[in-house]
């Protein structure tokens, strides 16, 4: 059985964002990637589009190489429709994300598109 075979799977769109989180804390790069379609597109917040399982790895394994930690979020209820979904999380640091999975073949659901912040919440301090 290969490494894909033995990974967890999301057969929820809900359960994608608990399973990066994981994968990336532990510096599972691969078992990041393994969450995209091979033409997914990922917005990094920063107005680069990254497009490509390939291109998504060499982005993944910067981004864990760097320290950065993902942490769990408040996540939003996922909309779906049909084999669509679309996911939202309001991270910790105020940031909002949006992504959209499509449910796969076997039934699993994967991302098409991850846009890591849409909007960012202004936080005053009393």
């Amino acid at each position: 059985m290969n490494e894909q075979a033995k990974r967890v799977q999301a057969h929820d769109p809900q359960e994608l964002e608990r399973l990066l989180v994981t994968r990336e804390n532990a510096g599972d790069v691969d078992g990041m990637v393994a969450l995209y379609e091979p033409n997914a597109v990922i917005d990094d917040g920063e107005g680069r589009l990254v497009q490509g399982r390939e291109a998504i790895r060499k982005f993944l394994v910067e981004l864990v190489a760097s320290g950065r930690k993902f942490a769990m979020g408040g996540q939003q209820a996922a909309l779906v429709c049909g084999d669509l979904a679309l996911t939202s999380t309001r991270c910790a640091n105020g940031s909002v994300t949006a992504e959209v999975a499509r449910r796969q073949r076997d039934g699993t659901w994967l991302w098409v598109i991850d846009r890591f912040e849409i909007a960012k919440e202004k936080r005053t301090e009393i």
